[in-house]
């Protein structure tokens, strides 16, 4: 499929251009591909939903998923903490 757009890209000139890099640009700052992007971000997303329902189930019934959106959103910072840093290369001198 990224090739299919990358030949619009060269048939679109300029504009498409642009719109290829608005697919690419972020998850290219991750070092990612726009696929494995959006699986990142789709488990992402169901991790989001699976820690509110625990929450909003925890919140009338107190007794029950006592840890789990804490240790669901713990391992979301684990997972994600560094993602898009570049290394610094030591000074020349």
């Amino acid at each position: 499929m990224l090739r299919t757009m990358a030949r619009m890209v060269e048939r679109e000139g300029m504009m498409g251009a642009r719109l290829f890099r608005f697919f690419t640009d972020h998850p290219g700052t991750v070092g990612e591909s726009y696929f494995s992007h959006m699986a990142f971000a789709a488990w992402f997303a169901s991790r989001l939903f699976m820690a509110g329902a625990a929450a909003l189930t925890h919140a009338f019934l107190p007794f029950l998923f006592e840890t789990t959106a804490s240790t669901i959103v713990r391992e979301l910072y684990e997972r994600t903490q560094g993602r898009g840093k570049r290394t610094q290369l030591p000074a020349a001198g």
